[in-house]
């Protein structure tokens, strides 16, 4: 993005359980001058503080060992999303966006001390061993998560794959903890899946924004358009439980539906460079040298009637996508309020293999809306009782400690949407909500997905409307 290659910019939530990396693959940064006397008083508190330590601790405390809690809880402090990368987790980082990395497949934060699940990344052994969002991880193994930082409680979810962590759970409306059992593995994640869900409609659904979902957007678009024959009638782009990823990739997807130069998303903040505007242009979501892959884009594609699923799931990148259509009116965004994370978080490289994640502004959508701990209010309300319940559980940025205000005020909590009809047959479920059950191996969306459906009957009367 222009004038964004000396830095990495992020836009995804919170923290990153076994190497789920949102970066670009960018290092440098200049040195900037200080704005600001440094606090010699309270430097000389921290001196004392250290060398107190150093000499009556009951054990002997590494040197580095010290400095790096002392930036851990510097930063931590600051709000939800600053976090000090050592070494180990900064390699991560940078391998992640690749979309092939080792561990269980887990979106995170961090609530009240405990380890508290965003979302599990579909097609990974988190998912698969039913972890839901809102779940609050208490322990791994034996040793209580209750005292550590993130960091700590992502290395120790980290691992060869093949082997196993006992993860204890606390579920919301359980009375006792329970324990599952997760295997790690190698987690390869292709971003963007595609479906011919029926002649003349197409399902995109965008799992997370790496390196490159902007080109595989227009692959899956092409297939779309070939297997269809004739161009599409309707669109279903599919976001919920996207956790975000890299800012380009949000602005690729945007592109690629909106009217070129359009803008996508602009950034506020203290320092000059972290005020953006992106606009839906080349040099704004291309690396360098890269050819522009949405050149090849299928006749339609900027006009075809298009609905954005979303839900609490649905953060940063993901808002930001749909947030940018919603404000162009360029798709009916549809299904629950969003996760509301709208901060600029970029990476700083200390030059020792390590760096710091630091908040540097707030995303506005394109009309001037604030994202931060509001998130995107659909178009239309759409809650799918066959889904994992996140709004259950109200994950949001701003349930989290610490978060981010918005300069435009904080947002009521969502208001409940319509409950959708219970399908479960004849058989009294005595209102209990329909048990979750993922997608099996291979599948891309479910013929019972009330929420796709829902989409697909919009879609539908829009095409009849325009008397297709």
């Amino acid at each position: 993005m222009a004038g964004q290659y000396g830095k990495v910019i992020l836009a995804g939530v919170a923290g990153l359980i076994a190497g789920f990396a949102l970066t670009l693959n960018y290092s440098a940064q200049a040195d900037k001058e200080a704005v600001a006397p440094l606090p010699v008083k309270e430097l000389r508190a921290f001196t004392d503080v250290f060398a107190r330590i150093k000499s009556d601790y009951v054990e002997s405390v590494d040197d580095k060992k010290l400095i790096a809690g002392a930036i851990n809880g510097m930063l931590s402090d600051l709000d939800p999303h600053s976090a000090y990368l050592d070494a180990e987790a900064f390699k991560d980082l940078q391998v992640g966006t690749q979309g092939e990395f080792g561990g269980l497949g887990i979106e995170v934060g961090m609530e009240d001390g405990f380890v508290k699940v965003v979302s599990p990344i579909e097609d990974t052994p988190a998912y698969r061993a039913g972890l839901k969002s809102g779940d609050l991880i208490i322990k791994l193994d034996d040793t209580p998560v209750k005292g550590m930082n993130l960091n700590d409680a992502v290395k120790r979810m980290r691992g060869k794959p093949g082997t196993p962590i006992k993860l204890t759970i606390m579920r919301k409306g359980d009375t006792k903890p329970f324990v599952v059992s997760v295997t790690r593995a190698v987690i390869k994640i292709r971003s963007v899946k595609f479906k011919l869900v029926e002649p003349g409609y197409g399902y995109v659904r965008i799992t997370q924004f790496q390196e490159h979902t902007g080109d595989l957007l227009v692959e899956a678009l092409q297939k779309l358009y070939k297997e269809n024959k004739d161009p599409l009638k309707g669109l279903v782009l599919d976001l919920r439980n996207d956790p975000g990823g890299l800012l380009n990739g949000a602005v690729a997807v945007s592109a690629a539906f909106l009217k070129p130069d359009a803008l996508v998303v602009y950034t506020e903040g203290r320092a000059e460079d972290s005020k953006m505007r992106l606009t839906a242009s080349r040099e704004n979501y291309l690396r360098p040298m890269q050819a522009d892959f949405l050149k090849n884009l299928p006749d339609g594609v900027k006009t075809v009637p298009m609905v954005v699923l979303v839900n609490g799931g649905s953060a940063s990148a993901s808002e930001i996508v749909a947030g940018a259509l919603q404000d162009h009116k360029r798709a009916v965004v549809m299904g629950t309020q969003t996760f509301g994370k709208g901060s600029v978080q970029t990476i700083l490289p200390l030059g020792n293999d390590t760096a710091i994640k630091l908040t540097t502004a707030r995303y506005f959508t394109p009309s001037g809306r604030s994202i931060q701990a509001k998130g995107i209010e659909p178009d239309i309300k759409v809650e799918d009782p066959n889904s994992p319940p996140e709004e259950d559980f109200g994950v949001r940025e701003a349930d989290l400690a610490k978060h981010l205000e918005n300069p435009q005020g904080e947002a009521a909590r969502p208001a409940e949407p319509a409950k959708a009809p219970d399908k479960g047959g004849s058989e009294d479920n005595g209102g209990k909500r329909p048990e979750f059950k993922p997608l099996e191996p291979g599948e891309v969306v479910s013929k019972n997905d009330y929420q796709v459906n829902q989409a697909l009957n919009l879609l539908k009367g829009i095409t009849i409307i325009r008397g297709n």
